[in-house]
């Protein structure tokens, strides 16, 4: 398509507007003033000019018609849908005058900070929430707090670092940098990468890599895109992939395939690894995953005898029963099998420069904050006094306590909630009631956000108009390479989350005024360590990586034999023993298992059988779909023609059964409630299990009360317990392990089975 454009800006997609956790360099072609084309950057290293569709439909984001553009607070009764227009001036005022006050009459604790998945606004939140005084910084909803921390902790604390499967990301020259070498496999468990780009991953790449001549092997549920392309594809049953690992573990021991040079000098506690693992032989595990044993034995052999070989993890690994431990099982699979920071393994993920823009480990933690920050905020933080685990390893409050407390005040009073990037109610609450409940019981709900939506419509108070990537000024400090966030155009009065949380974070601690007069001072200052500031950086191109010789910890590989991990200098591992941890002593510290194990999921025909006959299919939930990250993009026209119905999966076995038509809507349900969808056949999907699309809202239906866009009937999240978090306190929410079954809808059924009572109860 030919379009005029005057100008073209360069900048780096990071949410909102593609949706993702970004990374991709991006041409914004601009026409008076107006964004008018988004490409990708041919020059950038990550995408070399591809773009998703999400990117390429940023035009009809931008300037959607509705758009929130100006502050809101709410007028009428929570839920009725009436808003009036405020200056930022007036909206400022407000939060400082209501949070000054709760502050003096119940501590700054009783405010709590909910943001939606990490993206690019953990560092502002984080910012405004310390600055404010709270310790409560939650991704409220997400049970168990199931999205890359529990893998984040698991590497801290078994390897001291995080690490990525290598696909050459970490050099400008990609593939053809010689010290680079392909993997022959790639292992990718639990995950579709390319319908969603992951945490500073690019799906893409696996692609380039089996272009190249890598070979995959599959672990998922769910026949993928990848699946299809795999020499092994495993088929396995949800929740169950604990068992896997310790039984890939003990046959790499038992088989003599491990790397014994790595792990006799670089690892801890392998005799007692051994010893665990022993009893999960491949009959055993074959009955408790429903995988051949003979489909195990092969594709466990064609991993520890492939070198190198890479595994790419996936989000439902966090949201298996005790996920930390099935998640320290996988990090024992990458180190023993000599795969650990080697070309074309798991390389360790050092930022550019070491560069952060908001702390993931508690290490980042107190560089950013201070020494203190743990004795600062653990006294009141959430689940820090019950979890010791969450206490110590990063900064979050533990999401199924904080819901709870929201509604009967214990231990203390949580009395105004701030969200920000997070449509609770249409995307990532588990027991959605509940979380309904919770935040009708606060007295303040201030949401930062683009557009309405379930949460903003149901219990919002005030409305802060947010910025899109196109709109804003910001950085990127995630991994590699370091990179600015340049703004093009601006919408309406609407902010960027740094500019907004900024302007309230300096109200609250008037000092930050001084130390930071204007955002890039900020910046300037975070970034200190390239070299650079915001304005070289930005001459230089925008993005850069740090080269051997001036950084040579961000830079690839064996650095735990040169001695560039630890801070101390000596070779080894930024751990307490200087050696990858099998047998993690840090767990041990905390009160959790420092060995991996397994537990059977919390719903299932082992362990409910009751509960089995009665609800008889597993729903997987969380598919997804190109067109839409989480619970945005159903409004955009371009994305919904494509992906235009909440769907379920299901396999025509099991419809004939049901007398369930192609196309037919139903209910799927269980003893939390029932929701609608529209069965797709999908010959791919076991028998047992249906796959479920989350984040769903029809941004086409009434958004007032008690409607909120319809996401009462069709939000699988209503189906989701809470509280069935692992041992850690991290990890093991239910997504993809509730028990459910699919029933034909009558003629005579009321098709809003959730809403009105809810609704009554609160009008």
């Amino acid at each position: 398509m030919s379009v005029d454009f005057d100008k073209v800006v360069k900048t780096t997609a990071w949410s909102p507007g593609p949706g993702c956790h970004g990374g991709c360099g991006v041409e914004l072609y601009l026409k008076d003033g107006k964004v008018v084309k988004v490409e990708g950057d041919p020059d950038h290293p990550w995408n070399h000019g591809r773009a998703c569709s999400r990117l390429l439909a940023c035009t009809q984001y931008i300037y959607h018609p509705d758009r929130i553009l100006h502050p809101l607070k709410r007028v009428g009764a929570r839920g009725e849908g009436k808003w009036e227009q405020i200056t930022w001036e007036e909206a400022y005022d407000t939060i400082e005058q209501k949070w000054n006050r709760l502050k003096e009459e119940s501590g700054p604790e009783s405010v709590i900070f909910i943001q939606g998945t990490g993206r690019d606004i953990g560092g502002p939140i984080t910012f405004l929430c310390y600055a404010y005084g709270s310790p409560n910084l939650t991704q409220l909803g997400l049970a168990g707090q199931s999205c890359y921390t529990p893998r984040l902790c698991s590497m801290v604390a078994t390897m001291g670092d995080f690490t990525v499967a290598d696909c050459s990301q970490f050099f400008e020259k990609r593939f053809d940098d010689p010290r680079y070498t392909l993997p022959k496999y790639i292992v990718i468990w639990a995950q579709n990468p390319m319908s969603g780009c992951p945490d500073a991953f690019q799906g893409h790449w696996v692609v380039d890599c089996m272009r190249r001549g890598s070979k995959l092997i599959v672990i998922d549920p769910r026949w993928t895109f990848f699946a299809s392309r795999a020499e092994y594809y495993l088929q396995i049953r949800p929740g169950t992939d604990g068992a896997l690992a310790l039984c890939m573990l003990n046959l790499i021991i038992q088989n003599d395939w491990y790397d014994h040079d790595f792990v006799e000098n670089w690892t801890y506690g392998f005799d007692r690894l051994a010893e665990e693992v022993r009893p999960y032989t491949v009959e055993k595990t074959a009955e408790i995953t429903g995988i051949d044993p003979e489909l195990i034995f092969a594709a466990t052999r064609a991993y520890a005898t492939s070198h190198p070989s890479a595994i790419h993890w996936g989000l439902p690994l966090d949201q298996v029963p005790e996920a930390t431990a099935v998640d320290d099982a996988i990090v024992c699979l990458w180190s023993i099998t000599g795969n650990l920071d080697v070309p074309g393994g798991n390389v360790i993920a050092r930022n550019a420069w070491d560069v952060t823009q908001y702390p993931y480990t508690t290490q980042q933690l107190q560089e950013v904050y201070g020494e203190d920050i743990l004795d600062r905020i653990n006294g009141k933080r959430i689940g820090a006094a019950r979890y010791e685990y969450l206490a110590n390893m990063r900064s979050w409050g533990q999401p199924d306590m904080a819901v709870q407390q929201m509604i009967d005040g214990d231990p203390y009073r949580i009395r105004s909630a701030w969200i920000q990037t997070s449509n609770l109610l249409g995307g990532q609450a588990a027991n959605m009631r509940k979380h309904y409940q919770a935040l009708m019981n606060m007295e303040f709900n201030v949401i930062v956000d683009l557009f309405h939506n379930p949460t903003t419509e149901a219990v919002g108070d005030l409305i802060l108009p947010a910025a899109t990537f196109a709109e804003k000024e910001s950085f990127r400090a995630w991994y590699q390479p370091l990179q600015l966030i340049r703004p093009a155009v601006e919408v309406g009065e609407c902010r960027s989350d740094w500019e907004i949380n900024f302007e309230l974070a300096k109200r609250f601690n008037p000092s930050l005024r001084t130390r930071y007069p204007e955002f890039r001072d900020f910046v300037n200052e975070r970034i200190a360590s390239s070299g650079y500031t915001w304005e070289t950086l930005s001459e230089a191109g925008g993005w850069k990586y740090p080269t051997q010789e001036e950084w040579p910890a961000s830079v690839p590989y064996k650095r735990y034999e040169r001695g560039d991990l630890r801070p101390d200098g000596k070779p080894g591992f930024r751990t307490p023993s200087g050696k990858v941890e099998l047998y993690a002593t840090l767990n041990e510290k905390y009160g959790i298992h420092p060995l991996p194990f397994y537990v059977e999921p919390p719903e299932s025909e082992v362990r409910t059988p009751e509960l089995f006959q009665k609800y008889p299919l597993v729903m997987v939930t969380g598919r997804r779909s190109p067109v839409y990250f989480h619970s945005e993009h159903r409004n955009i026209p371009w994305l919904r023609v494509c992906d235009p119905y909440p769907l379920v999966e299901v396999h025509p076995s099991v419809m004939k059964a049901l007398g369930i038509d192609d196309g037919e809507w139903v209910w799927v349900e269980n003893d939390r409630g029932r929701i609608r969808r529209k069965v797709k056949e999908n010959p791919s999907m076991h028998p047992g299990y249906i796959s479920v699309p989350h984040g769903w809202w029809m941004p086409e239906a009434k958004g007032s009360g008690p409607d909120f866009f319809n996401a009462w009937d069709i939000n699988c999240n209503i189906l989701v317990p809470t509280d069935t978090q692992s041992e850690s306190g991290y990890g093991g929410g239910a997504f993809k392990t509730t028990l459910v079954r699919l029933r034909k809808i009558r003629p005579d059924e009321d098709l809003h089975p959730n809403d009105e009572a809810e609704w009554k109860d609160k009008r």
